[in-house]
């Protein structure tokens, strides 16, 4: 069986992603410091017996060195996320998502790793006239968040010219479903939103709500991670997205008829850094791995708000 590394384990992409390979017939490690990540996140792992768990920070190189003993696949998904909280504390979000991705990089062709795969966004292109925005366009990243996962991806795809070991970036649109944080700050909108709305108050928009998001249901960034990994391809970015686009407002409005409610926005001041578009060109994910984005936006949607209701 392939044993695979999955850093940021504790959060939503990787708590998924884990319960997924394991499914798939992997053993599993993960990796978590919980700067970010949630120990309720690992209760449905914790049964399984081929996963283990060690809390450990990615900059550790020591601690990375013995998690990638024995790996064929790395998943990077850790890292300080969100633009606001970049724009508020750029130090940590650099430190942790630069810094934290090149010790990573560097244990993995120290043992030898087949492959790896890392977390990318689609806050790399930034705001730009063109859309659906494609791997082929100039980066033009607009907060320090958008800076790290640059960096993040640029140092994964330079390893497979340098290393021998096939790599992948993979820039993500917006992604959503169960186990994502809906509490603080700087938490994601969907998880955010459905959280108001079930306890009757009112979510706040930045902006005018014309902003366009391309929403991306969990399971389909899962899939492209496994082919991603288990493919020949090496040294590309790719977009993973739905191909599609909805506006906040929309999303809102989603929303209520979902949960049967009739509560209206508030609006604020847009914040810094955020990008005004984002929709994703997904054919080169298409065409080179075989993606297959098969759950849309709104069933997405469905699959998630149990969680919340919880």
């Amino acid at each position: 069986m392939p044993t695979a590394l999955v850093t940021g384990v504790a959060g939503f992409i990787g708590s998924n992603l884990a319960d997924a390979l394991l499914n798939r017939g992997y053993d599993v490690h993960g990796v978590d410091n919980f700067a970010t990540g949630r120990e309720q996140n690992l209760e449905p792992l914790q049964d399984a017996d081929r996963f283990s768990f060690d809390e450990a920070d990615i900059r550790n190189a020591d601690a990375m060195a013995t998690a990638t003993e024995g790996v064929d696949y790395v998943f990077h998904q850790a890292a300080v996320p969100s633009v606001p909280r970049s724009v508020d504390d750029p130090v940590t979000t650099t430190d942790a998502n630069c810094t934290g991705t090149a010790t990573v990089i560097d244990a993995a062709r120290n043992a030898d790793v087949d492959s790896v795969v890392v977390a990318s966004s689609s806050s790399v292109y930034g705001t730009t006239e063109q859309l659906p925005k494609v791997e082929s366009m100039t980066e033009r990243p607009e907060s320090p968040y958008a800076l790290s996962k640059y960096y993040t991806e640029k140092l994964a795809l330079q390893a497979s010219d340098l290393y021998d070991i096939d790599t992948a970036a993979l820039r993500y649109f917006n992604i959503f479903g169960p186990r994502q944080d809906p509490n603080g700050d700087y938490a994601a909108v969907i998880p955010k939103f459905i959280s108001l709305l079930l306890d009757g108050e009112q979510p706040v928009i930045y902006g005018d709500g014309e902003q366009s998001r391309d929403f991306t249901f969990i399971d389909n960034a899962v899939q492209a991670n496994i082919l991603a990994a288990e493919s020949d391809v090496s040294g590309e970015a790719f977009n993973v997205g739905c191909g599609g686009r909805v506006t906040v407002n929309e999303l809102v409005q989603t929303l209520n008829d979902l949960l049967g409610r009739d509560i209206d926005p508030v609006y604020d001041d847009p914040r810094p850094g955020d990008v005004r578009h984002s929709h994703a060109d997904i054919s080169k994910a298409e065409d080179l791995l075989g993606y297959d984005p098969s759950i849309d936006f709104e069933t997405g949607l469905e699959q998630t708000i149990p969680y919340y209701r919880q």
